[in-house]
Order: C-alpha cells, then sequence, then structure tokens
C-alpha cells in the first residue's frame, strides 16, 4: 500500500458498503495504483466495479468520453480533463461514483504543465465532479504514492459530504 491510505481505502470501502454503493477509477499518470491500494482492502469486492488505466490522451477521449476539444486546448493535464475522467468512468463502468487522476509524476514535464502538477477528482451519484489541484514534489514514485492517497482522501471527504446532505435532507434541516 502507498503509505498510509490504506486505513483511508477502507474506512471510504466501509461507507460505500454500508450504502450499497460502488466505485469506479480512471488513472492516467497513477498506472493502476488506486485500483491496487483500493482492492488491497479486504472485502473491496463488495463495492469496487474495476478501473480504467487511460494513460494515453486518446484513450482518455475514446473511452472515457472526455471532450476533445478541452483535451486539445488544454492537454490531458487539466482539471476538467480529471472532473470528465471521473464522470465518465462512473459511465463506462456503471457505478455511483467515480474517481480519477491526471497529472505529470516525472521526469520531464507534460503538456507545459511541470513535474508534480496534479488534478484528482471524484464524480458522485448526481454526476457532479469535485475536484483537487494538487503541486507535489518528490520523485516519480513518490508523486505517484501521493496522488493515490489524494484521490482515496478525496473520495472519502465527497462520501461524508453526500452522507450528511442525505441526513440534513432526511431530517428535515436538523
Amino acid at each position: 500500500m502507498t503509505g498510509g491510505s490504506g486505513g483511508v481505502a477502507a474506512e471510504a470501502l466501509g461507507l460505500l458498503a454500508g450504502r450499497g454503493e460502488t466505485v469506479a477509477v480512471a488513472e492516467s499518470l497513477t498506472g493502476g495504483l488506486l485500483a491496487a491500494e483500493l482492492t488491497a482492502v479486504p472485502g473491496a469486492s463488495r463495492s469496487f466495479r474495476g478501473s480504467v488505466t487511460a494513460y494515453a490522451t486518446e484513450l482518455k477521449r475514446e473511452v472515457l468520453g472526455v471532450d476533445g476539444a478541452l483535451l486539445d486546448a488544454r492537454g490531458a493535464v487539466d482539471p476538467g480533463v480529471a472532473r470528465q475522467m471521473a464522470q465518465g468512468v462512473r459511465r463506462v463502468l456503471g457505478a455511483d461514483w467515480g474517481v480519477a487522476t491526471t497529472g505529470v509524476a516525472g521526469p520531464t514535464p507534460q503538456d507545459g504543465q511541470p513535474v508534480g502538477t496534479v488534478h484528482v477528482a471524484v464524480a458522485g451519484p448526481s454526476g457532479a465532479a469535485t475536484g483537487a489541484a494538487l503541486h507535489l514534489a518528490g520523485d516519480r514514485a513518490g508523486i505517484r504514492g501521493q496522488t493515490v492517497e489524494a484521490a482515496v482522501k478525496l473520495l472519502l471527504r465527497e462520501l461524508i459530504a453526500s452522507s450528511r446532505a442525505q441526513d440534513t435532507e432526511q431530517h428535515g434541516g436538523i
């Protein structure tokens, strides 16, 4: 597991299982590490649907449905691309939640973006996506590990926020 996100992954998967919901991931720079982090949790199969590793830019468009004009204008390392990847993997794999990673792990810049520029995003059942821009330091492995940790934490944060919103709706704003 990547330094310390295992407990967070277990917590997120526990919330999903308790709610009868599922998650799928779309990965670029993490190349399957996020899926590995989630599936390392015992019982992950109750909630984890699968993953798409769309490392090549054209796969982001062709498989996940990321807007080609956005990719042409901004490149793959972009917050809008991350959000569309999360939305796309939800749709393609039939999950309630989608999580996505895109960025530059190094050793060289990509799409005019420096090493350590990373975007993670989570799309929930409503289809809306939330993202986070990260500026990470370290070597390639460190950046990839930090990205997995950030993505799992963002998923957990969104799951908790969604639970609070549901509780408020069910209890008349109390």
